[in-house]
């Protein structure tokens, strides 16, 4: 006797669960621009890597024989694969099966994908749409009883999420309207992202904020440029294909948990190049502007580096690059936005990324210029000193090995966070830094004062103190008294990160960091 009529059922279920919430509603799903949660696995992943777990969840339906009617599957779609030959956990979101709400959700498969990853050191991907596990009101119904957030419930998953975090790379994508838990699942990531016109996500959706007498489209009230702007996600795309492209971009600077090491890729960029426009790009005059990417793009090998969180905080640049092919994490001021001063959101986003690095094993470079916190009633309304000073204290608590590139300003609160002081920090400085307490423009009229109003010309008495006070704060002078260790030729800057990134390779130390980073 065998068990050939088992394996058929087997066979049968399977086959059901993969057509999800059946012809129609996959056709909605295509009508609406959007792919199948299945599509969309097939699409990220390497061909034909996919092995999925729990595709016998779900609800069924026997007639009075005990045979099976009909079957509707979980609408969580999980399992493991590869990218680029590397195993990754992929969580994914069906909103075929009643648009993803918990009313179909199976929540012990969301939770078995982020035990999984986390117990097999295995990246995770989310692929979230709808309120992605989240609540529904209709749950009252089916349930008999209200749920207490936090509590044995499925919103008590929320700290499975943070720990994951702590352990693995975590990568969530938002592909369609995406509330409640699913929100925050969204955000609970290394590295978050939304597809224009497709994608929105909120603590709550439109129907819920008019009851409080706010009317909003779902673009309006959290549209990717609504999310980009205030930090909620790091990126936004056009396509769905291109977030699957930026997911496996992101991964490859990572390794697969904090137990190992970013992996070194081979580069064909030489170390010893040297760019010549970077002995031009800064401006002799301090009032004007210049492309910090520019100058990212030309020390970094060719075409590796991978910002992050671009429009939020945008004074301070992140991202990820490499370096003679070791990966690093990158941060430097743009004076395109406040002159690089640090805004509350910048210092923000700084903290984040920093916990990120430290997380996962990453030297840090910095390019510097920073003419301290952003001043003015805006941003002191923001708290932005209480967060300047958070992120100041993110940078002196780090353990990766860290180099500092001085590319002109470093004044203040700011400037006291390009890197840590209580530890060997690799410093270099371009003959374009300036550096001190504060900037003199600021305040060389209140501190020679009597000076300047006993003077018979006055204007020509303050250009005659600033340039005084410019031949003494020459960068050549503070490296006599070795405060600043080398002032280089900027066009070296690319062969000396180079040297770093080989020296700070055997540095790295594989382990859980001292503390868990935080969403």
């Amino acid at each position: 006797m065998s068990w050939l009529s088992e394996i058929e059922e087997l066979r049968r279920r399977v086959e059901l669960s993969r057509r999800m919430g059946g012809p129609e509603r996959v056709q909605r799903q295509h009508d609406a621009g959007r792919l199948t949660v299945r599509e969309r696995i097939d699409a990220l992943l390497d061909k034909q890597s996919f092995g999925e777990i729990g595709a016998l969840a779900g609800k069924a339906e026997y007639d009075d024989h005990g045979e099976l009617v009909s079957f509707l599957p979980a609408n969580c779609v999980i399992g493991r694969g590869t990218i680029n030959a590397r195993t990754v956990v992929v969580a994914g979101d069906d909103f075929t099966v009643r648009g993803g709400s918990s009313d179909a959700a199976i929540f012990e498969k969301i939770d078995y994908a982020e035990r999984m990853a986390i117990e097999l050191r295995l990246p995770l991907i989310r692929l979230i749409e709808g309120s992605g596990g989240g609540g529904s009101v209709r749950s009252i119904e089916t349930t008999g009883r209200a749920n207490m957030p936090g509590g044995l419930d499925h919103t008590g998953r929320l700290m499975l999420c943070g720990s994951t975090m702590s352990v693995v790379p975590v990568v969530s994508l938002g592909l369609g309207s995406v509330a409640g838990l699913g929100a925050a699942r969204m955000v609970a990531s290394h590295y978050s992202l939304m597809v224009k016109g497709m994608s929105a996500m909120f603590s709550a959706g439109p129907p819920v904020v008019s009851r409080l007498g706010e009317q909003r489209t779902k673009e309006e009230l959290g549209g990717y440029k609504v999310q980009l702007a205030a930090g909620g996600i790091d990126d936004a795309v056009d396509s769905e294909m291109e977030a699957f492209e930026k997911v496996r971009q992101f991964l490859s600077y990572l390794p697969t948990s904090v137990w190992d090491l970013p992996p070194r890729m081979t580069s064909n960029d030489s170390v010893d190049r040297r760019d010549e426009a970077l002995l031009t790009i800064v401006p002799r005059d301090p009032k004007l502007v210049f492309k910090i990417r520019n100058i990212i793009n030309a020390i970094v090998d060719r075409g590796s580096f991978f910002e992050m969180a671009a429009s939020f905080g945008a004074s301070v640049v992140t991202g990820l690059a490499r370096l003679d092919g070791w990966p690093v994490a990158v941060i430097a001021g743009d004076s395109f936005r406040f002159a690089g001063a640090w805004s509350a959101a910048a210092a923000q986003k700084l903290v984040r990324f920093i916990d990120m690095a430290e997380t996962f094993h990453l030297p840090i470079v910095h390019l510097v210029d920073c003419p301290g916190v952003r001043v003015g009633l805006e941003a002191e309304s923001s708290g932005v000193l209480r967060h300047a000073m958070r992120a100041v204290t993110a940078v002196n608590q780090t353990t990766v090995p860290w180099c500092s590139i001085i590319i002109r300003n470093v004044f203040g609160v700011g400037g006291a966070g390009h890197q840590p002081q209580n530890r060997l920090a690799v410093r270099y400085a371009w003959p374009s830094g300036r550096w001190g307490s504060l900037p003199l423009e600021g305040g060389v009229e209140a501190a020679y004062r009597a000076e300047l109003d006993a003077a018979e010309n006055p204007e020509a008495k303050l250009a005659e103190i600033h340039a005084h006070l410019e031949r003494l704060r020459s960068p050549f002078r503070t490296a006599e008294a070795f405060w600043v260790e080398d002032i280089i030729d900027p066009r070296d800057t690319r062969p000396l990160l180079c040297e770093f990134a080989n020296l700070a390779a055997p540095l790295r130390t594989p382990g859980l960091s001292r503390f868990g980073i935080r969403p």
